[in-house]
Protein backbone atom coordinates (compact mmCIF):
# COMPACT_ATOMS: atom_id res chain seq x y z
CA UNK A 1 0.00 0.00 0.00
CA UNK A 2 1.44 3.68 -1.21
CA UNK A 3 2.07 5.83 1.99
CA UNK A 4 0.07 8.30 2.78
CA UNK A 5 2.44 10.97 1.06
CA UNK A 6 2.50 9.14 -2.08
CA UNK A 7 -1.34 9.16 -2.03
CA UNK A 8 -1.35 12.66 -1.58
CA UNK A 9 1.19 13.21 -4.18
CA UNK A 10 -1.04 10.92 -6.12
CA UNK A 11 -4.18 12.59 -5.38
CA UNK A 12 -2.82 15.84 -6.29
CA UNK A 13 -1.78 15.00 -9.69
CA UNK A 14 -5.27 13.58 -10.39
CA UNK A 15 -7.12 16.48 -9.14
CA UNK A 16 -4.68 18.45 -11.30
CA UNK A 17 -5.29 16.84 -14.58
CA UNK A 18 -8.95 16.99 -13.94
CA UNK A 19 -8.77 20.54 -13.58
CA UNK A 20 -6.62 20.83 -16.49
CA UNK A 21 -4.23 22.51 -14.26
CA UNK A 22 -1.15 19.98 -15.66
CA UNK A 23 2.15 21.25 -14.71
CA UNK A 24 0.88 23.41 -12.06
CA UNK A 25 3.22 23.42 -8.78
CA UNK A 26 1.76 21.98 -5.72
CA UNK A 27 3.55 22.27 -2.59
CA UNK A 28 1.54 19.68 -1.03
CA UNK A 29 3.54 19.70 2.73
CA UNK A 30 2.88 23.36 2.72
CA UNK A 31 -0.18 23.40 2.17
CA UNK A 32 -1.01 21.01 4.67
CA UNK A 33 1.07 22.85 6.93
CA UNK A 34 -0.93 26.07 6.57
CA UNK A 35 -4.12 23.71 7.03
CA UNK A 36 -2.77 22.74 10.56
CA UNK A 37 -1.88 26.37 11.37
CA UNK A 38 -5.19 26.83 10.50
CA UNK A 39 -6.80 24.12 12.28
CA UNK A 40 -4.92 25.13 15.34
CA UNK A 41 -5.12 28.94 15.57
CA UNK A 42 -8.42 29.19 14.41
CA UNK A 43 -10.78 26.15 14.70
CA UNK A 44 -10.21 23.26 12.61
CA UNK A 45 -13.22 23.99 9.91
CA UNK A 46 -10.84 26.77 9.55
CA UNK A 47 -8.18 24.56 7.79
CA UNK A 48 -9.87 23.72 4.08
CA UNK A 49 -11.40 27.26 3.81
CA UNK A 50 -7.95 28.65 4.79
CA UNK A 51 -6.11 26.25 2.08
CA UNK A 52 -9.31 27.52 -1.05
CA UNK A 53 -8.65 30.97 -0.14
CA UNK A 54 -5.02 30.96 -0.31
CA UNK A 55 -5.20 29.07 -3.01
CA UNK A 56 -7.92 31.24 -4.56
CA UNK A 57 -5.85 34.27 -4.29
CA UNK A 58 -2.90 32.97 -6.09
CA UNK A 59 -4.91 31.59 -8.80
CA UNK A 60 -6.15 35.35 -9.17
CA UNK A 61 -2.63 36.54 -9.27
CA UNK A 62 -1.58 33.84 -11.77
CA UNK A 63 -4.62 35.05 -13.74
CA UNK A 64 -4.46 38.41 -13.72
CA UNK A 65 -0.46 38.36 -14.33
CA UNK A 66 0.80 39.58 -11.12
CA UNK A 67 2.85 36.90 -10.49
CA UNK A 68 4.12 33.24 -12.13
CA UNK A 69 2.63 29.87 -10.47
CA UNK A 70 5.20 29.17 -7.92
CA UNK A 71 5.13 32.88 -6.80
CA UNK A 72 1.95 33.31 -6.45
CA UNK A 73 1.58 30.44 -4.53
CA UNK A 74 3.93 31.36 -2.21
CA UNK A 75 2.93 34.23 -1.19
CA UNK A 76 -0.23 33.76 -0.80
CA UNK A 77 0.47 30.49 1.43
CA UNK A 78 2.57 33.04 3.46
CA UNK A 79 0.02 35.79 3.74
CA UNK A 80 -2.50 33.03 5.33
CA UNK A 81 0.23 31.31 7.18
CA UNK A 82 0.91 35.02 8.74
CA UNK A 83 -2.41 35.43 9.82
CA UNK A 84 -2.68 32.24 11.38
CA UNK A 85 -0.02 33.25 13.55
CA UNK A 86 -1.11 36.54 14.34
CA UNK A 87 -4.92 35.02 15.47
CA UNK A 88 -2.68 32.84 17.89
CA UNK A 89 -0.57 35.35 19.40
CA UNK A 90 -3.85 37.49 19.87
CA UNK A 91 -5.12 35.05 21.55
CA UNK A 92 -2.08 34.13 23.93
CA UNK A 93 -2.27 37.55 25.02
CA UNK A 94 -5.89 37.94 26.00
CA UNK A 95 -5.41 34.69 27.97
Amino acid sequence: MASQEEQLEAWSARLLRALELEGTPVDVGAVLKLAADAAHSVVRPAAPLTTFIAGYAAGVAVGSAQAPDAVAMRAAMRAAGSECRALAGEEDRND
